[in-house]
């Protein structure tokens, strides 16, 4: 890892890690600010969502239902908007920092520098986790904040299980991203990068989704990364989250360390 090259690329990218980091802790703070409406007529949205299919409400992580603040926000915030934010945080920025300086031909700029390959990535895979970390940071602190400003009921809001989610949530946008970023690592066209990136994370998701509709498709959770990450139950403190996070933290290492061997051995166009 190169330090001064890290401390440059962290700068050029500053701008946009903090437009992600903001747009997490303004929608969590939204949410924060419209439960205590929401709460009100929690009875008749939760009536509602008895008459909807299981698999639905299931699959869009409301079966928790609306009646207290962890299962709203845990369907409402961390089962989709979330995932939006980070997914598209991991494509961009991971195709940013590889697939498009070698399509550009800023890569080989940079390492015509007394800077090896390995540093190269290892420093540009150290500026994506960073990101990421920013980002989390910025929605646990929002979410303690919009707890204090705007819920008045202090038993609501469970700072171990909201931790706990924040902590699996990074983990699960580590290993995408090290998918991403590997990708990014090996291509030579910053469009195809983030074609075959999208359709990983994209399709993972969809895989994740429809494993939750109905016994008959639930095996296809098994093979998506989001099976792994369970908003609804870590908020309830009921899932067997440990051995989630070490798999998890052991594909996001696993792609990363592919990531910088690869881009280490491979040609890359003059």
């Amino acid at each position: 890892m190169n330090l001064s090259l890290y401390a440059q690329m962290l700068k050029n990218n500053a701008k946009g890690i903090s437009s992600y980091a903001l747009g997490s802790a303004f929608y969590i703070m939204l949410m924060l600010w419209l439960y205590p409406s929401i709460a009100e007529h929690a009875q008749v949205m939760n009536d509602l969502l008895k008459s909807i299919p299981s698999g639905i409400t299931k699959a869009f992580g409301l079966e928790n239902g609306m009646g207290d603040l962890e299962s709203f926000l845990s369907g409402e915030y961390y089962g989709l908007i979330f995932i939006i934010i980070l997914s598209i945080f991991s494509l961009m920025i991971s195709t940013q920092l590889m697939a498009r300086m070698v399509d550009q031909g800023s890569m080989a700029y940079l390492l015509s520098t007394p800077t090896t390959r390995a540093q190269v990535a290892s420093t540009q895979a150290a500026v994506m986790i960073t990101g990421l970390l920013i980002i989390m940071a910025a929605t646990t602190l929002a979410g303690f904040a919009g707890n204090l400003l705007f819920i008045s009921d202090p038993g609501a809001f469970h700072a171990g299980n909201f931790l706990r989610l924040n902590l699996m949530g990074f983990l699960m946008f580590f290993a995408l991203s090290g998918a991403s970023f590997l990708v990014s690592s090996v291509s030579n066209d910053e469009k195809r990068a983030m074609s075959i990136s999208g359709v990983i994370v994209i399709g993972s998701y969809c895989l994740d989704l429809i494993g939750r509709l109905s016994e008959q498709t639930g095996w296809m959770r098994n093979l998506s990364v989001f099976s792994l990450f369970r908003p609804s139950e870590l908020v309830k403190g009921s899932a067997e989250w440990t051995g989630q996070l070490w798999i998890l933290l052991s594909i996001g290492a696993l792609f990363y360390i592919l990531a910088v061997v690869l881009f280490r051995r491979r040609d890359l166009p003059l």
